[in-house]
């Protein structure tokens, strides 16, 4: 009767092994069949120790019986061991959920059991008509039961007549999309909203111990299923929770996914602080389900306050028996353990020290006598946190005192925005908490206290910087314009000039991102004495406070603000001559561009004639006022102000543009040398030509160099032409586009054509190329393919519908790598200056070829100075400066060497038309000779090898 007994086992083997100095642990699972009776103890003895996994030995440190399953005649029995249970796959699959043995034919499924792990299942029931009864509790215990795997236990508790909280236990990762469907027909059934969250299902990994001060640990959790949402909270104590985003500390990743894991996150934080220690709980979130786990993360504190106290603040030397001080150094509460050393900087501590004299600033109030050179730190009065300090300077004379003293209310706002800059609790709703307290903040306490205005500036800053990365809504913005106006409802008395420069340029920085920053879905409106907000979705006539803003271009979202009585805060080295009215204008577009024509109508009464009028706007890089690209229009009751942004030559090889004084005048004063010297250059071509083209090779040198000059003048005046993008019609600038995008091809096309006409005749030194044969080629190259590239360009991004010009700039369109119309321009211009160097470098290489024979000093100063004439007179006539704008694109623009290569790429290709007159012109008496002198060695190298 046993002859057909089958004998499966399922072996969960725990195998370890060193790989790389990592130690890996893997989970096998052994299927064995067997056909008569055998204990599975003497089949599990005959099981080798040692096996081969990929390549590598490893040991198998344990091995247990899973399942067992015996099949006699049609009859099938399956049973798991102590401390597995049925796999998702079996009882979903085979129905046998709740059963000890299962008599279906399920001995294919894998995993057939697998080892129990306790979930917990907490959620929550509130239903919407009714209250809770027994027959409700009995309902939702015979929903889990029948139909989550791995059931174990079901409590509830009737918080209330419509709630109940309950907490069931299974003992199997189970699958979401089972629970997920169970709440759902719950919810239809008891007429109740219904959810729930889980432990136990997500394996997180932690730091075990203490984590370094100012280090970055990385926290992962991990989950078997594809997740609809995750997310990262921290928890301090029992009430504090906070949500983490991005931020300077907190970083959030995907952190991939492996072989038995779906679903990975992590985070990390940078140069870790008490800030981060706490507890971290991640979830995956699945319709009404959530997954949490939780791990502790401890940070070993260095102390990050200290507060030191002396008393006196200045011992009395001059007195005798009054010379004590004590210092007192207090940290905050902390569990660690110190070493706490003492040192006075400077000067090495003594004992019976004579009294010295000398000048003393006398004492005045808390302040005691100080000896000159001296400063003074007290402790803040009233509850308020933070220091005085007063400077007694060389002359015994008091100096103006510094206060950093503010309100406790303010600290904790100050607080708070800190963390939401660092990732920590920046959510939507505690933004708009920490614009509330710091609008209650700013009204209750003395507008005047320059600490208090110091600190609530700094508030708007921080919380600028974190709008960068955490997304604010429209609902902030009441808290926030108010908040803002209260600081400006006075004239900031008690702050000296230089303080209140930085302070009044760092509001404007705030207030201005966060108003950049914050989202608007519509039109909004906003009216505060000192801010009147005004944004508005297409349309161009916008007023504040009676100043109309106007704008050239249609279409996209612009926020206008205006600001009072900021104006005379702000460094003006334009006051002695100006009466500007005390309203500043910031124009921030969401869609617009720096190149965006802004007119702005202000009321003004008549001025006198002595009186004059600017209009100008903040320069942050200079932190004053500047009036580049801005006019004035004037008459009796109006001051018109217009500010534009002109294009600068780097636009052609750059991302973007980017307004700037220096860059502009620089490409106006290069375009202008290059068009009058390229025009000079064709002149001089045109009356030397019969002389200077006796032979073929004078022929095609000087055949593509006037074709080098006529395309770059042509494109330079091009360029010129659409300086002013927001004067010209999108007709004329598509227009323009293509003929910078021609005439540029079209040069470095002849350059190119130049380039292999040289080497053709360095290296085909008995093949000389005929005229009709360089003709026909050049053709094609200098003029075929630059009209097939644009014309291509242009329907390839019309057929796409995609942009093939950008109005703000009149150029190519740059949308990534790769992406845009500019690579129809940065391909083939990487193409010609790539082939150019390597032309170069056989020229320089013949040079240094020909002189090998002799090797005397004289020759080799002599082609050493060769090389370099190679160099200054090649370069230009084949483009390698252009090379730089390749760089633009590698670098970004807050990189260090960004600002030297747009300089350098602007100065040297605006100026390219100049270079090349001097290449065409002066280099032309020793061309002749330095090509006779290659084309005489490479003879002689050629007749010598035959």
């Amino acid at each position: 009767m046993f002859s057909r007994v089958f004998l499966i086992l399922i072996g969960a083997a725990y195998i370890y092994y060193q790989v790389n100095i990592l130690l890996k642990v893997y989970i096998a699972e052994l299927e064995v069949e067997n056909n008569i009776t055998m204990e599975t103890q003497t089949i599990l003895s005959l099981l080798n120790m040692s096996v081969e996994v990929t390549g590598s030995s490893v040991m198998i440190s344990e091995i247990e019986l899973v399942s067992e399953c015996f099949l006699i005649g049609d009859t099938t029995s399956c049973n798991c061991s102590v401390g597995y249970s049925w796999s998702n796959e079996v009882c979903y699959n085979s129905s046998c959920c709740t059963q000890t043995t299962c008599t279906q034919n399920m001995s294919h499924i894998e995993p057939l059991c697998v080892a129990k792990v306790q979930v917990s299942i907490n959620g929550s029931v509130t239903l919407m008509q009714g209250s809770w009864d027994a027959d409700k509790t009995t309902e939702l215990e015979s929903a889990f039961r029948s139909r989550l795997n791995g059931y174990e236990s079901l409590q509830v508790n009737v918080s209330s007549a419509e709630t109940a909280d309950f907490k069931a236990v299974v003992c199997i990762k189970l699958k979401t999309t089972v629970l997920d469907q169970l709440l759902t027909d719950l919810m239809h059934n008891l007429s109740a909203e219904v959810r729930v969250d889980t432990v136990g299902m997500v394996d997180i990994t932690a730091p075990e111990d203490s984590v370094c001060y100012k280090s970055s640990p990385t926290l992962e959790c991990r989950l078997e299923e594809e997740a609809h949402s995750t997310g990262w909270k921290l928890i301090r104590g029992k009430h504090e929770h906070f949500e983490l985003t991005g931020g300077s500390m907190v970083t959030l990743k995907d952190c991939g996914s492996d072989w038995k894991y779906s679903s990975c996150i992590a985070v990390t934080l940078t140069e870790v602080t008490s800030l981060g220690s706490g507890t971290y709980e991640c979830r995956f979130t699945f319709g009404s389900v959530t997954h949490t786990a939780k791990a502790e993360l401890k940070v070993s504190l260095l102390p990050e306050k200290i507060t030191m106290k002396i008393d006196p603040p200045v011992a009395d030397c001059s007195v005798s028996g009054k010379n004590d001080v004590t210092v007192t150094a207090t940290i905050q509460n902390s569990t660690e353990s110190y070493n706490v050393s003492w040192q006075f900087p400077g000067t090495e501590l003594s004992r019976g020290s004579e009294p010295e004299s000398g000048k003393f600033c006398t004492g005045e109030g808390i302040w005691p006598k100080t000896p000159n050179g001296g400063t003074v730190i007290n402790q803040c009065e009233n509850g308020k946190t933070g220091y005085k300090s007063r400077f007694c300077n060389n002359e015994a004379e008091w100096q103006m005192e510094f206060s950093s003293c503010i309100s406790e209310e303010l600290k904790k706002v100050l607080t708070a925005a800190e963390d939401f800059e660092k990732g920590i609790g920046a959510t939507q709703e505690v933004a708009m908490g920490i614009f509330e307290a710091l609008k209650n903040t700013t009204t209750s306490n003395s507008s005047n206290d320059p600490a208090g205005i110091s600190a609530s500036i700094r508030i708007f800053e921080i919380m600028a910087t974190g709008s960068e990365s955490i997304t604010l809504k429209e609902e902030v913005f009441d808290d926030f314009l108010t908040a803002a106006s209260n600081l400006l409802a006075n004239n900031w008395t008690g702050v000296n000039s230089s303080i209140e420069y930085d302070m009044s340029s760092q509001y404007l920085y705030g207030v201005e991102n966060l108003v950049k920053n914050i989202q608007v879905n519509n039109t909004l409106n906003i009216y505060n004495p000192n801010l009147d907000l005004n944004v508005s979705n297409g349309d161009r006539k916008i007023s504040v406070f009676n100043v109309t803003v106007k704008l050239n271009e249609t279409g996209g979202q612009f926020k206008i603000v205006g600001v009072r009585n900021l104006m005379d805060k702000l460094n003006n080295s334009f006051k002695p001559t100006s009466t500007v009215p005390h309203d500043l204008i910031l124009i921030v577009t969401k869609n617009g561009s720096s190149s965006t024509e802004i007119t702005m109508d202000f009321p003004i009464k008549k001025l006198n004639d002595t009186q004059r009028r600017h209009c100008v706007f903040w320069d942050t890089n200079k932190t004053d006022w500047s009036d580049t690209g801005c006019s004035v229009e004037r008459d009796s009751n109006h001051t018109l102000c217009k500010c534009n942004h002109l294009t600068s030559f780097a636009v052609l090889m750059s991302k973007s543009d980017t307004p700037n004084l220096d860059l502009d005048t620089i490409t106006y004063v290069g375009l202008a040398v290059s068009i009058c010297t390229l025009v000079i250059l064709l002149i001089i071509e045109a009356l030397v030509w019969s002389v200077v083209v006796k032979t073929d090779l004078s022929y095609f040198r000087h055949t593509a160099l006037v074709n080098i000059a006529v395309f770059l003048l042509l494109a330079d005046c091009s360029f010129l032409a659409s300086m002013s993008p927001e004067n010209l019609s999108a007709h004329w600038c598509l227009i323009l586009t293509i003929c910078k995008h021609l005439f540029y091809l079209a040069m470095f096309s002849w350059m190119l054509c130049m380039s292999v006409m040289l080497i053709h005749r360095l290296i085909f030194v008995f093949s000389p190329l005929r005229k009709r044969v360089f003709m026909f080629l050049s053709s094609i190259v200098g003029y075929g393919c630059p009209v097939l590239i644009v014309g291509f360009s242009y329907v390839f991004c019309r057929y796409n519908k995609k942009d093939y010009y950008n109005k703000d700039t009149c150029w190519l369109v740059f949308d990534g790598p790769l992406e845009g119309s500019l690579f129809a321009f940065l391909l083939p211009v990487g193409t010609v200056i790539f082939t150019n160097l390597f032309s170069m470098a056989v020229v320089i290489f013949t040079l240094l070829k020909s002189s090998a024979p002799d090797g005397s000093k004289s020759d080799e100063k002599e082609t050493f100075k060769s090389i370099i004439k190679v160099v200054v007179f090649l370069t230009p006539v084949f483009g390698v400066t252009w090379g730089i704008g390749f760089l633009l694109q590698i670098f970004n623009e807050d990189h260090e060497a960004y600002p030297f290569l747009l300089y350098s790429f602007t100065i040297l290709n605006s100026f390219q038309g100049f270079f090349v007159m001097l290449t065409g012109v002066f280099a032309e008496p020793k061309d002749k000779g330095k090509y006779d002198t290659m084309k005489n060695s490479t003879s002689a190298s050629n007749t010598k090898e035959r």
